[in-house]
């Protein structure tokens, strides 16, 4: 009895070993197209690889598409975090980066986003792309494209391109501080002419002019810095792809099947 409780724990253990293994060793040299599946051809990998740098290179943030046969035991979301995390893909204290996870075997797709682009793609989005992207072309046979149309959409998310509707509604965006100086200004406004008409006199009128302005002029300030911020971001980490940078998952993300 005893041997065989002795055979059972080490069983176990062994079995603990291989899932452990499941996930891929991080890439050396580092990439970002890693077909463990071989589901491309090198031309398609390479196209692929040269956009995801492009994108790296000007804005920072780390897309990875990795191929394999299957998940195994994983669910392909816990896959994906693992492999997220375990690869250190996105830079370390933005956590932007995203692993689109592709199990070919299991007919399984899931994309998977670092806390720090959750914003820009949160579930609802991530599952839009694989639905409405990547799926109808992978049903057709069309993989490289399904995948190079995917990378193209949550480019687009994540640059703010196309706005996510969970990010507006939650007040991410830049409607609400128009709406505040939109109201401060009236406010102001209102009470000038009440100033003017209880004999204020222009003097009145040149008191207010300043705030008037100005809190409308930060505004504007800030929304220019907000618009040219990815390029000037993007040129400090300019020199193409040189590994990962130790970026975290928790847990953000959708996928699907076809």
């Amino acid at each position: 009895m005893k041997k065989f409780l002795v055979f059972l724990l080490l069983a176990t253990f062994s079995l603990l070993g291989v899932k452990a293994q499941d996930i891929p060793e991080r890439p050396n040299p580092p990439k970002l197209v890693n077909d463990f599946a071989n589901q491309l051809n090198d031309g398609e990998k390479a196209q692929l690889e040269q956009k995801l740098i492009a994108y790296n290179d000007s804005t920072s943030s780390q897309i990875v598409i990795v191929i394999v046969p299957t998940t195994g035991d994983y669910p392909i979301a816990d896959y994906a975090f693992k492999l997220g995390r375990e690869w250190g893909v996105g830079q370390k204290g933005k956590d932007n980066g995203i692993v689109l996870l592709w199990a070919p075997t299991d007919r399984k797709i899931f994309i998977a986003t670092g806390y720090g682009l959750e914003g820009a793609i949160p579930d609802a989005i991530a599952k839009r792309i694989i639905s409405q992207v990547i799926t109808p072309q992978f049903k057709n046979g069309q993989f490289y494209q399904g995948l190079s149309d995917g990378v193209d959409t949550i480019f687009k998310y994540a640059t703010g391109e196309y706005k996510a509707d969970p990010k507006e509604d939650s007040g991410g965006g830049s409607f609400p501080p128009i709406l505040i100086f939109l109201i401060i200004f009236v406010i102001i406004m209102v009470i000038m002419f009440r100033n003017r008409n209880n004999g204020g006199g222009k003097g009145g009128y040149r008191d207010f002019g300043g705030p008037i302005i100005w809190p409308y002029t930060t505004h504007s300030g800030r929304g220019s810095s907000s618009g040219n911020w990815g390029g000037g971001f993007g040129g400090g980490d300019g020199g193409g792809f040189g590994g990962f940078g130790g970026g975290s998952f928790g847990g953000g993300g959708a996928g699907g099947d076809y």
